[in-house]
């Protein structure tokens, strides 16, 4: 599975990197820091799976699933975020999943494994 990470905090995006990097099957194919990068590298790359930092700069929330999906259209999107509330928006406006930034590393996993087709 070819994931792209989406996250405007490095920490973040490098703890996840580490993470999946010790999963067979998960590559991190890139990163994205803001939301032009993100659309720029999923037109380039075409993933199969979006780690989505629900508040990323420049992102219109409510707007990127469409958008990322008009742009590769068997796109899975995970919405990550530190605000938990947000799940019902993520969800809302069309993400496959949605994980808090809190939440255990299983629990990301588990949503990565779930989405594979």
């Amino acid at each position: 599975m070819r994931i792209l990470l989406a996250d405007d905090q490095r920490e973040v995006r490098s703890a996840l990197r580490l993470l999946l990097e010790h999963e067979p099957g998960l590559v991190v194919i890139n990163e994205a820091a803001e939301a032009q990068a993100l659309l720029a590298t999923v037109r380039a790359a075409c993933p199969d799976v979006v780690l989505l930092d629900w508040e990323l700069r420049g992102l219109q929330a409510a707007e990127a699933v469409q958008a990322l999906r008009a742009t590769c259209p068997r796109l899975r999107v995970i919405a990550l975020s530190g605000r938990p509330e947000a799940r019902h928006a993520a969800l809302a406006a069309g993400a496959d999943a949605f994980v808090s930034k809190g939440d255990p590393p299983e629990r990301l996993l588990a949503a990565l494994r779930a989405t594979e087709v």
